[in-house]
């Protein structure tokens, strides 16, 4: 009776803006935060970029074991558990900060997260789906993204700044300050966890399917055959090469361009606080980002996504050109590095609509759902690898070099953009 009383009662408000702050946060912070924190401890970029893209697999090979979260125990089970496995990784990274072991300390427990965190968004977009009728799932659509965006602001426009004036405070006590930060964020996923356990409903649908392990497999099988039939060969090739190398250049600039903000001058970076960098970068440059975001959706629902093709590519590369002149200028104004921080996201954020619209024009047929995690999961990867190799190219060339190359590099993205082809009716209304 309890049961029913609760999820009769409860508001969709009371958990989804917490729910969607909890599967936004991990993932900022092995993506952004532990760059900034690596490079504090003194890690070269090489070293950063490679181990921290690394971090990026578990949301690559995500669709390999959705199946499993759908046949072993509920939604709203695996999302509890995984926010007090979260909450331990960041508890983790917080104490091994102060051992000799750090470096694979940290690893292992950002790992943990990460894995965490992509099983995560698993369950939660799961469970947001049985709990929630089809009229509320698209009114609530919206209101889920801002709380993500929030949570990413959150990291990159709040924790880094914090961890900047606390090192001001303990005197530049990097390990300590750090790990003040990640016992913060320990204690609130387990205040999450505490929270959800409470108010998340039970929905009847929720729960353990009666399938065994070989019927998983056939129907796992049977989904990669699928998503690679929707096309004829030559046209499938074209789109997994626009999935994989669409964001090519961005690839190789998102670990750089976070270090480049915070290297000195002799090294050829601006040399910001992480005060400056969490105002410039995580602040003014985010805002640009969600812009570019809404603009890009409202262009594409307005015209469809053919017509806006062409205007995306162009706005997800050329605007990279200002990593070029601000490490030629090396300027010390702070609002003109964030006015073209700003103008770089915005551009992204512009972009990156492409890429999300063909992914849903790809996946668009049976088991749309899935092949649409298998389309996300390309995407990363295409993030993933570049990521990898664009420490080791900076520091053999240096910044201004590394970004010129990168410039040239957009020539990918316009390549892989004229391979496709979509319909042009979709996107419409």
């Amino acid at each position: 009776m309890e049961n029913r009383k609760t999820e009769k009662h409860t508001s969709p408000w009371l958990w989804i803006p917490s729910l969607y702050i909890g599967e936004g946060l991990p993932n900022v912070i092995v993506v952004m935060v532990a760059v900034y924190m690596y490079a504090q401890l003194g890690m070269k970029d090489t070293e950063i970029a490679l181990y921290t893209s690394w971090l990026g697999l578990p949301w690559v090979i995500k669709p390999l074991w959705s199946p499993f979260v759908d046949l072993f125990k509920t939604k709203r089970w695996w999302v509890l558990l995984m926010q007090v496995l979260l909450g331990s990784s960041l508890a983790g990274v917080a104490f091994t900060l102060k051992t000799p072991f750090w470096f694979q300390g940290t690893m292992f427990c950002f790992f943990l997260m990460a894995f965490s965190s992509a099983t995560h968004d698993i369950a939660a977009d799961g469970y947001y789906m049985l709990e929630l009728t089809s009229h509320q799932q698209a009114w609530f659509v919206g209101i889920r993204n801002t709380f993500y965006r929030i949570a990413v602001i959150f990291g990159n426009g709040v924790l880094v700044p914090v961890a900047g004036v606390l090192q001001v405070h303990f005197r530049s006590d990097i390990a300590f300050t750090w790990s003040l930060i990640f016992y913060f964020l320990a204690a609130l996923f387990i205040g999450l966890w505490l929270w959800h356990r409470y108010i998340m409903p039970r929905p009847a649908a929720d729960r353990t399917l009666d399938s065994n392990a070989s019927e998983v497999w056939r129907g796992i099988k049977q989904m990669f055959v699928t998503f690679f039939q929707k096309m004829p060969p030559r046209a499938t090739l074209f789109a997994m090469l626009f999935l994989l190398l669409y964001r090519f250049p961005e690839a190789m600039l998102t670990k750089m361009s976070a270090t480049f903000l915070m290297r000195p001058n002799s090294e050829g970076g601006l040399g910001l606080s992480l005060q400056e960098i969490g105002l410039a970068n995580g602040t003014v440059g985010l805002i640009g980002l969600l812009l570019g975001g809404i603009v890009g959706g409202w262009l594409a629902s307005r015209d469809g996504l053919k017509r806006w093709l062409w205007p995306m590519v162009m706005a997800i590369t050329l605007p990279d050109i200002v990593y070029v002149y601000m490490s030629a200028a090396l300027p010390t104004n702070l609002w003109l590095i964030s006015s073209c921080l700003f103008v770089e996201q915005f551009g992204y954020g512009l972009g990156f609509t492409a890429l999300t619209l063909y992914m849903l024009y790809y996946s668009q047929g049976e088991f749309k759902t899935s092949h649409y995690a298998i389309c996300t999961g390309l995407s990363y990867l295409g993030l993933m690898l570049p990521g990898m190799v664009s420490g080791w190219l900076k520091d053999m060339v240096g910044y201004h070099t590394f970004f010129i190359i990168v410039m040239a590099f957009c020539a990918i993205t316009f390549a892989v953009a004229a391979l496709i082809k979509i319909d042009e009716e979709f996107g419409k209304k």
